[in-house]
């Protein structure tokens, strides 16, 4: 029997989700489909440099999950480009990552799901008094400590 399959955390949706040959009509193309969480792995190991033990806890699986994971993604992006295939991406069993944010006037906490802009305002008092909550405020939660790869130029995330 098959362990159960566990949801992976991604923080949103491709702002485009089909790519394809220029000059080829759509008809004669074969098509690649790339998972959500295929897109997050390459999202959090090729463009941000994310080594695959923080990329996985970030996706909440474990680091042999997202090698995998990587792999299949970087195979069918080689599939695309090499054979001229168009490149879907498409949704699954994926959790969008919320930011969480705080009121420091009336202390209320509230999320919002990434891509949705930061809010202006409170939506309980209305003060423009918010900052992100503690425990999302990225990799270094504020704690003045910097961890990485050696250096504090790196830094990626504030």
């Amino acid at each position: 029997m098959p362990r159960p399959f566990k949801c992976r955390r991604v923080c949103g949706n491709p702002s485009a989700d089909y790519f394809k040959p220029r000059g080829i009509p759509l008809s004669r193309l074969k098509e690649v489909s790339l998972a959500i969480d295929e897109f997050e792995a390459i999202r959090l190991a090729d463009l941000e440099g994310l080594y695959q033990e923080d990329a996985a806890k970030q996706m909440n699986i474990s680091r042999q999950t997202f090698g995998n994971i990587i792999e299949s993604a970087h195979k069918k992006i080689a599939d695309s480009i090499i054979n001229a295939k168009a490149l879907k991406i498409e949704g699954d069993d994926a959790k969008m990552e919320e930011r969480k944010f705080v009121c420091y006037d009336c202390k209320h906490e509230w999320a919002l799901p990434y891509g949705a802009g930061r809010p202006g305002e409170c939506p309980k008092c209305k003060s423009a008094d918010i900052h992100r909550a503690l425990q999302d405020r990225g990799w270094a939660k504020g704690r003045g400590n910097v961890r990485g790869r050696g250096f504090a130029g790196n830094c990626r995330r504030a």
